[in-house]
């Protein structure tokens, strides 16, 4: 899988910016707020359909402009493609000049795993960021999940209002019922399906993370859920109703859902380096990589997004040994030199993206 070109018009900085891509590295280098970022957030934008690090798609729209348009070519190993995405008042998504009717339709076109420099809150933050990276990945191979997540989550909005009302007008009380019934039916879907990935990682991320610490160090991930059943699930609900009543919002389901990650049988979050962290967070994402291969038979696209900086030169050994024969989109503040690879290099200055030779 690869994308071959970008167009960007009133994207971020970008006014009107054509892309050409080489199918192996790609590097995009320059100062600071330049427009690199953005590069990469188009990609990711047209893979999930959003954007991973603004709040509101409009927020990507050009200052002064009121649309904006994103336009991908790709390839996969039985189809080549373009994803077009109109982003003004309303978000239009167009799969080949189709204009698709829901967002689970566009998931899947086009994989990624994604590394930012930030990456290292998803196990030293809160568990929101673990769910959401799992969220990403279980979205893009299983569409149905997003579609279940999304109804779990509309739900849980509707109890939650409802949940207010019998603390402050004295409603119904009986009537939570019809909605502790739908949200067990999703939540042990989603559960299902986060159970299952989740032990894909655990099957994929012991041994990377032995190879990268030369089997210093052995990791072990687990799951934790208060929805492994929709009996328990059920129990659960109608013992913290008063609770939750009292609170105003649900207080346990799969939202609430978490990992943790033990390294030589010590708690990471609580004991973990800054090193074991990066070094954690690099098994997960290359986890990630192998998950995705395994399920669709093709590699996603890699997307480097200032991140080689925060690997020293062994684990950014480990990485590049892992991305052969993977299209990777490298973002940094300067040149990286890359023996015996193929190679694109672009500098980017003022949303302007300028092809250059691989000279050093």
């Amino acid at each position: 899988m690869w994308i071959n070109k970008i167009e960007l018009n009133n994207f971020r900085n970008y006014e009107k910016e054509s892309i050409e891509l080489n199918k192996n590295l790609n590097i995009f280098y320059g100062e600071n707020a330049q427009g690199k970022t953005n590069i990469i957030e188009s990609i990711f934008f047209s893979s999930m359909g959003k954007s991973f690090r603004a709040k509101k798609d409009t927020e990507v729209i050009q200052l002064g402009k009121n649309k904006a348009d994103i336009e991908i070519f790709f390839e996969k190993i039985d189809r080549c493609g373009k994803i077009k995405i109109e982003i003004g008042n309303r978000k239009n998504i167009y799969l080949n000049g189709i204009k698709l009717k829901k967002l689970s339709e566009l998931l899947g076109n086009i994989n990624v795993v994604i590394f930012t420099k930030d990456d290292i809150h998803i196990l030293k933050g809160g568990p929101q960021n673990r769910r959401r990276f799992l969220d990403i990945m279980i979205s893009q191979l299983k569409p149905n999940y997003m579609y279940n997540l999304n109804l779990y989550l509309k739900t849980i909005e509707q109890r939650n209002n409802y949940l207010r009302q019998i603390r402050e007008e004295n409603k119904n009380e009986e009537l939570l019922d019809i909605w502790d019934e739908k949200l067990i039916e999703y939540a042990d879907k989603i559960y299902e399906y986060r159970k299952l990935f989740m032990k894909k990682i655990q099957e994929k991320i012991k041994k990377i993370h032995k190879d990268i610490t030369d089997n210093k160090e052995e990791l072990f991930i687990e799951y934790h859920s208060d929805c492994k059943s929709k009996e328990e699930y059920r129990k659960l609900l109608k013992e913290r109703r008063k609770l939750d009543i009292i609170k105003g919002y649900t207080t346990k389901g799969v939202h609430r859902d978490d990992f943790t990650i033990s390294i030589n049988d010590k708690d990471l979050g609580t004991f973990g380096s800054q090193g074991q962290h990066r070094t954690a967070i690099l098994s997960l994402r290359m986890a990630e990589l192998d998950i995705i291969y395994d399920e669709i038979g093709e590699y996603p696209i890699l997307l480097l997004d200032d991140f080689m900086s925060e690997l020293d030169e062994k684990r950014r050994k480990h990485l590049l040994e892992k991305i052969e024969n993977i299209q990777v989109i490298i973002t940094c503040t300067d040149k990286i030199k890359l023996e015996n690879k193929n190679v694109l290099i672009y500098n980017v200055k003022d949303g302007k993206v300028r092809k250059e030779n691989q000279d050093f």
